[in-house]
């Protein structure tokens, strides 16, 4: 029975979340054959539906004709893969063309009237949605700290969302001494099931006590509020069990495969 579960779960994913949400500010979504690519986010972002529809030198050709689209333009691009991806050797070509791997995550998904439940903080912390443009440079800031490099260009692309769609998309804190310790969106696009949910990264000092999972509780009481019955979410693997464990299916893995221009190319820093 949980198999059929996840397979309606993982159907529904490939029908209904292969697409971009438009990301608003100056970046604009494009079609390229069966692919839809982002530009003018921080780095450039392709994605598929499940089957590709082309294999071999065909395939070659539309991977490299988004690396060269990209290297244009001096910009950096991720393809994002899913396991259960056709052609089965994408990623092989991918790599071929000179993408590379970065970490994989699990795609997620559970029932939001299921998940969704009163937050529970901590002592000390509060829980509020917020909108204005310093809130989403402090969110930044933090996320800097949790990943240790720089995501200032977050406070942009959050405005954005907030500023063109406001309704599509809670921005939330946790706050505690006046500091951002954890930060989380959940993202809405219309005639779609699912909620998408985001962020929910939180300061090293501050993990293990239940913030993550009020989070996670909070979005999917505002999902199911809004009659929009799954949540889904791209897990790392720290978070992918504590998922599990609230009852979220594992429905198949995703993995960035990133191509950069190399440094010494013109207009490069």
């Amino acid at each position: 029975m949980k198999d059929i579960l996840i397979d309606e779960l993982r159907t529904a994913y490939d029908a209904q979340l292969r697409g971009v949400t438009p990301p608003g500010g100056s970046a604009r979504v494009e079609r390229d054959g069966p692919l839809t690519r982002v530009v003018g986010w921080h780095r450039g972002f392709v994605t598929g539906p499940r089957d590709l529809g082309v294999c071999g030198t065909e395939l070659d050709t539309l991977i490299a004709r988004q690396r060269d689209f990209y290297a244009a333009r001096g910009e950096a691009v991720e393809w994002k893969t899913r396991a259960h991806d056709l052609p089965a050797d994408l990623t092989d070509r991918l790599s071929a063309a000179g993408f590379v791997a970065e970490a994989s995550e699990t795609v997620l998904i559970g029932k939001s009237a299921e998940l969704a439940a009163d937050p529970v903080l901590p002592d000390g912390a509060t829980l509020r949605r917020v909108t204005a443009r310093s809130d989403v440079e402090r969110i930044a800031a933090m996320e800097s700290i949790v990943w240790g490099e720089d995501w200032s260009w977050l406070a942009d692309d959050l405005a954005a969302r907030i500023e063109n769609a406001p309704e599509d998309i809670v921005v939330l804190v946790a706050e505690a001494r006046a500091q951002v310790v954890c930060a989380a969106w959940l993202v809405f696009k219309d005639g779609v099931d699912f909620g998408g949910l985001w962020g929910g990264s939180t300061l090293k000092e501050w993990r293990g006590q239940g913030i993550y999972r009020a989070m996670v509780a909070h979005r999917a009481q505002l999902a199911a509020a809004r009659d929009v019955p799954y949540v889904y979410v791209d897990a790392s693997a720290d978070s992918a069990p504590i998922l599990t464990r609230l009852g979220l299916h594992a429905v198949t893995t995703t993995t960035p495969y990133v191509w950069s221009p190399p440094a010494s190319d013109p207009g490069v820093p």
